[in-house]
């Protein structure tokens, strides 16, 4: 048995786990936003109700360690935020911990009891607030150690020029600090910024979704052009890590249209042609961070089992 969470800037879900398909969901309790010591009683309580000793407490994050340093760097979270997440952690609850990215919680169901089953290389795909993703090779996901593999929405890669006819794009600045993510114009929030620069129109993501499959010229041209700046990228993901399925979690997945287009575009620019689908809806869409983050720890517990 093993204690997962999933941390939120707002909630931290929490789940009692004993296997990746028995996994009990507990009452979501806030963030603490600025205090450390408050943010690690609030995970105790959970354990402490646990009904045992867990064999570890596993944790997925909005944010990554540094596994040079193993600071955290989770942005939204300040009481967490900089911190020797696992070695402090470990510290105030007198237990095993071990603390990933929500993307790699993500893709690591998803190749666990999801749409990657029977994949030796699947990489996993946020399209949402942002852009963000995750590799698993094997069984194993990359980032074990804590990194930034997967984070293929950062870089200033984005096109400059794109769609059919193409247009002119201007290079948005990202979260990140840097100039022309993928992050910064094919996500949610980067859609909405090319809808208004293409027709001076504000709308959200969902809006000019809907648009776009009820047959409106403007919405559809800004689908065109956002198609076009995410095939690419992703196509040279696939060429580098010869993923042969790509799962995609995050609120603009729930248009099965969009991941259709996204997936047509990008199978005709990488060198292996597939005749199947490479892009595909997650099948693990309800708390996806928690399923990840249980296999993980599972997977840690045993491990911890094995030693002793």
């Amino acid at each position: 048995m093993i204690v997962c969470f999933d941390i939120g800037g707002t909630t931290i879900k929490g789940a009692i786990a004993y296997a990746p398909d028995d996994i009990r969901p507990v009452p979501r309790i806030p963030t603490p936003q600025t205090s450390f010591e408050d943010f690690a009683a609030s995970l105790k309580s959970v354990i402490d109700e646990s009904g045992g000793t867990p064999g570890c407490v596993s944790l997925s994050i909005a944010g990554v360690i540094d596994p040079d340093t193993g600071k955290a760097t989770v942005a939204n979270i300040q009481s967490i935020h900089g911190r020797m997440l696992k070695e402090e952690l470990e510290k105030a609850l007198n237990l095993p911990v071990i603390v990933s990215n929500d993307a790699d919680c993500f893709v690591i169901a998803e190749s666990e009891i999801g749409s990657g089953q029977g994949h030796r290389v699947v990489f996993g795909v946020i399209l949402g607030t942002g852009v963000g993703g995750g590799l698993v090779i094997d069984g194993k996901l990359i980032n074990s150690d804590g990194g930034f593999a997967g984070e293929w929405g950062h870089g200033p890669v984005a096109a400059t020029l794109a769609g059919n006819p193409p247009v002119a794009l201007p290079r948005f600045e990202c979260g990140c600090g840097l100039t022309g993510c993928v992050d910064a114009i094919g996500s949610a929030r980067g859609m909405e910024k090319l809808h208004l620069h293409l027709h001076r129109q504000e709308m959200t993501s969902e809006d000019i979704i809907a648009a776009w499959q009820a047959g409106d010229g403007q919405a559809a041209r800004t689908i065109d052009i956002l198609v076009d700046i995410l095939a690419s990228p992703l196509a040279m993901v696939i060429n580098v890590t010869g993923a042969t399925i790509v799962p995609v979690g995050g609120g603009l997945s729930n248009s099965r249209e969009l991941l259709a287009a996204l997936d047509e575009a990008m199978r005709a620019r990488i060198l292996r042609r597939f005749t199947r689908p490479l892009v595909v809806p997650a099948i693990c869409r309800i708390e996806p961070g928690l399923i990840g983050s249980a296999v993980l720890g599972l997977k840690h517990a045993r491990k911890i089992a094995l030693v002793s």
